[in-house]
């Protein structure tokens, strides 16, 4: 069955509305074979997936390198790329104490924030030659924000370097045609507002806010996005892990382990589904996309059975009465669009 597509906000970006997502291929939770990265993202244009998603941050260039590699032996014309940009990298001076904060693996390359009109486009160029391509879809500004600047004064910074310098370069390379559109990668709630502050951004990807268990985007952010027309791609409709493994034990929830009341939580709208006869994962996956800013989301997947998995939950018949349930019972929001 092929899966369904959907335009990115107002743009002229038609992705399929379940994509890749390429964090996990950069290393982020274990060290991955090149030859097991490549069966995974085989699996997933096998299957039917023709989003594809990576930045230069996912393993200091090596998911880049790696979606590269499969993506430009297929038809140019048969899959959307996006990319970010944001954050320069340089090669390090010493292999011997080169290790990565964040991935498990990685390439040895030192990673510094730019948001300037060089960095930007230094960043965009330096992406095109990881892929092995002329051209990428989408560009998305990573990270700026509260998870990785920490500081008010750094986001307000990066910020306004961003509109007097960055923008001119994002908005070059769409007006040229280089790109279809303009994104942001964040991470919590609260930066969609600023963001609309200082640019028209087209569409963001959301890397935790809503999902099975966080619903706080209804608040505000998303009935912005609906009155700008800008898209959403869902990043972590699993929540970092616990809504595709269930509350197991070392179960993740935004990156971290999940603390007993997510558990607790998780736990409950399990029994819900399987009262229903649908898998955690297939619930968890779809939820999200019965709203009407959602464009898409984009699991990751470290082996390609959990590829074809995400496949069968994406394409899992759900009735109605599922989320009817799990509203009566308090354990999603009355007010998330469901069917």
């Amino acid at each position: 069955m092929p899966i369904p597509t959907s335009r990115i906000g107002q743009t002229t970006a038609t992705v399929t509305q379940l994509g890749f997502g390429g964090a996990p291929l950069g290393e982020l939770f274990e060290p991955v074979s090149a030859e097991r990265s490549q069966s995974v993202l085989e699996a997933a244009w096998e299957g039917g997936i023709r989003y594809y998603d990576t930045a230069p941050f996912y393993g200091h260039g090596l998911s880049e390198h790696r979606v590269g590699h499969m993506v430009r032996e297929q038809p140019r014309d048969e899959y959307v790329l996006s990319t970010k940009a944001g954050r320069i990298l340089s090669a390090t001076k010493d292999l011997s104490s080169w290790k990565s904060e964040m991935w498990a693996g990685g390439l040895p390359f030192e990673i510094t924030f730019d948001y300037s009109y060089d960095g930007i486009m230094r960043s965009y160029e330096d992406s095109l030659q990881r892929l092995g391509l002329n051209r990428v879809d989408l560009l998305l500004i990573h990270d700026l924000d509260f998870w990785f600047n920490e500081t008010e004064e750094r986001v307000v910074a990066y910020l306004n370097q961003l509109y007097t310098s960055g923008w001119r370069a994002l908005d070059e390379l769409k007006s040229t045609g280089c790109i279809k559109g303009i994104g942001a990668g964040i991470n919590e709630t609260g930066m969609i507002p600023r963001f609309f502050n200082y640019v028209p951004i087209d569409f963001f990807i959301c890397a935790m806010p809503y999902n099975l268990l966080d619903q706080e985007t209804l608040d505000s952010e998303f009935p912005l996005c609906e009155k700008h027309g800008a898209g959403i791609v869902i990043g972590a409709a699993f929540a970092s892990g616990i809504l595709a493994t269930g509350p197991v034990e070392g179960a993740y929830y935004r990156y971290e382990p999940a603390p007993p009341e997510v558990l607790d939580r998780t736990g409950m709208i399990q029994k819900v589904c399987e009262s229903h006869g649908v898998p955690l994962g297939a619930a968890a996956l779809q939820f999200p996309l019965y709203h009407p800013v959602v464009n898409a989301t984009i699991p990751g997947a470290l082996e390609p059975e959990h590829v074809q998995t995400n496949v069968d939950w994406f394409q899992h018949d759900i009735p109605p009465e599922l989320w009817s349930d799990l509203k009566s019972e308090k354990l999603i929001r009355e007010e998330s669009p469901t069917p």
